[in-house]
């Protein structure tokens, strides 16, 4: 499935003519593949790789620099479907906001929380992060709004923001009175005071909240209910803000006190995707090899870099250094693990868990049942084409391995499962990733990169590698 015109100037900041390419893809996303592939297995990898920028940090240092008073810069910055719909719907609202995906470096203007344009139609297309965090900030500014995407998006839950916000005198509301997008801000900025919101569904709600009630008239407790999902990625915002200048007393992430103030623009270096980096050291983990993610270590602000001691207690060898992480494979066996605070990278450890002995557990994980598709139920379905015995509970599931037999994935347009079952491959032959062009949501390059790492930093765009446009006829 080939992307459209828009699609394309979404996804990479920028519309194919202004590529100069007659195909519709960016000379930096020639490899991209949108029709099934087959992965090709290999021996054991031997390989170094730097994935491209987080999307969770890119995104929340736009919000920052928005809202911040003068320029910012944004070093690292990731192009991909998220970011890109981050980027255009900033522009729509009459930011200065420039993309040079080349070189990953974003230039923003700050407005200082006075938006250029007061009324906007936003595109949000699948992106979680941008629905939840732009809501919230536009709800902090003055103007008519509302934001759609997808039909997926349409599912996904915003209600307990909404309630949070409206507690504070914003006025954000569900469409169609059912909780999800789109929704309808008709702002008039936020009083402040006190609020309440439930953790238990999505940390973002948490995030979009802390990133915009700085502009509030008064300062703002906010005070979460219940268990807190994904607390990492708080922990990341919060790292965001200092940097932009807000400091926030967190209070052991279960209150947090947040003072009137402005972003300052600044200098921003992005560090690369952390759960992007599961899937090269889950490679080394399935094909019991060598693999170093450069420009992480184990005090990254990403919670992801975690991945690693599911891993070390799967029975690999975990280095770390000031500037890379190496993982090294060998024999694997199964855990029980809560992968509540790492979430992103369950789909990866089930796909490992397919070559350990004994059944892995994987626990904590039920709000990813919202997600971009439902990633217990989904993952399930797919692992059993596999052949592995899985047992799905609420929170969760447990895959005991059996041999593997050929299958068609589907990805249910969820980049996170192309990536992941992409792993598989490597070991086992016949596997086949339906419309791998779904990447583009947080890395478009992915399979280039998998390519170059397969093949010791070359990209010989080979048959020796993945089959392009492969029969899907697998039973």
């Amino acid at each position: 499935m080939a992307l459209s015109t828009s699609e394309v100037t979404a996804t990479f900041g920028r519309s194919p003519a202004a590529c100069g390419e007659t195909t519709g893809w960016p000379r930096e996303f020639a490899n991209y593949v949108t029709e099934p592939i087959e992965i090709k297995p290999t021996g054991p990898l031997n390989a170094s790789i730097r994935p491209p920028g987080s999307k969770s940090i890119t995104n929340r240092a736009l919000i920052c620099a928005a809202l911040a008073e003068g320029e910012s810069v944004l070093t690292g910055a990731l192009a991909s479907e998220d970011t890109g719909v981050m980027v255009k719907a900033l522009q729509q609202l009459g930011l200065r906001v420039s993309h040079d995906t080349s070189k990953s470096i974003i230039h923003v203007a700050g407005c200082g929380g006075e938006l250029p344009n007061n009324r906007a139609n936003l595109d949000i297309a699948n992106s979680g992060t941008t629905i939840r965090f732009l809501t919230a900030m536009l709800a902090a500014c003055r103007g008519n709004f509302r934001l759609d995407g997808v039909a997926r998006m349409r599912e996904r839950p915003i209600a307990d923001l909404l309630a949070a916000l409206a507690q504070l005198g914003g006025a954000a509301t569900s469409e169609n009175a059912n909780g999800c997008p789109p929704v309808v801000v008709a702002a008039d900025g936020l009083r402040g005071g006190q609020t309440t919101i439930r953790g238990n569904i999505s940390s973002q709600f948490l995030s979009g909240l802390l990133m915009a009630v700085p502009y509030s008239e008064q300062p703002v407790v906010i005070d979460v209910e219940g268990e807190l999902v994904s607390k990492p990625y708080v922990t990341m915002t919060l790292g965001v803000m200092s940097a932009f200048g807000i400091e926030v007393d967190a209070n052991k992430l279960d209150q947090f006190v947040v003072p009137i103030a402005r972003y300052r623009g600044c200098n921003y270096d992005i560090e690369p995707d952390a759960s992007a980096a599961s899937y090269f050291w889950g490679a080394a983990a399935v094909t019991e090899g060598t693999v170093t993610v450069e420009g992480l270590n184990r005090n990254s602000l990403q919670g992801d870099v975690a991945f690693c001691e599911c891993l070390a207690q799967m029975g690999c060898e975990i280095e770390y250094a000031d500037n890379h992480i190496t993982v090294k494979g060998g024999s694997l066996r199964g855990i029980t693990v809560d992968m509540n605070a790492i979430s992103d990278t369950a789909q990866t450890l089930a796909v490992v868990a397919l070559f350990a002995n004994g059944p892995t557990t994987i626990k904590g994980v039920a709000h990813i049942r919202h997600k971009e598709t439902d990633r217990v139920g989904d993952l399930a379905r797919e692992l059993r084409k596999l052949g592995a015995e899985v047992d799905e509970f609420d929170d969760g599931l447990t895959i005991t391995p059996k041999t593997l037999r050929p299958a068609v994935i589907d990805t249910y347009n969820d980049h996170r499962m192309a990536m992941s079952f992409a792993l598989a491959g490597l070991k086992a032959p016949g596997i086949v990733i339906n419309d791998p062009g779904c990447t583009r949501k947080t890395y478009p390059n992915f399979f280039g990169d998998l390519e170059r790492l397969i093949n010791g930093g070359r990209l010989s765009l080979s048959e020796n590698t993945f089959v392009r446009g492969a029969n899907n006829d697998i039973p």
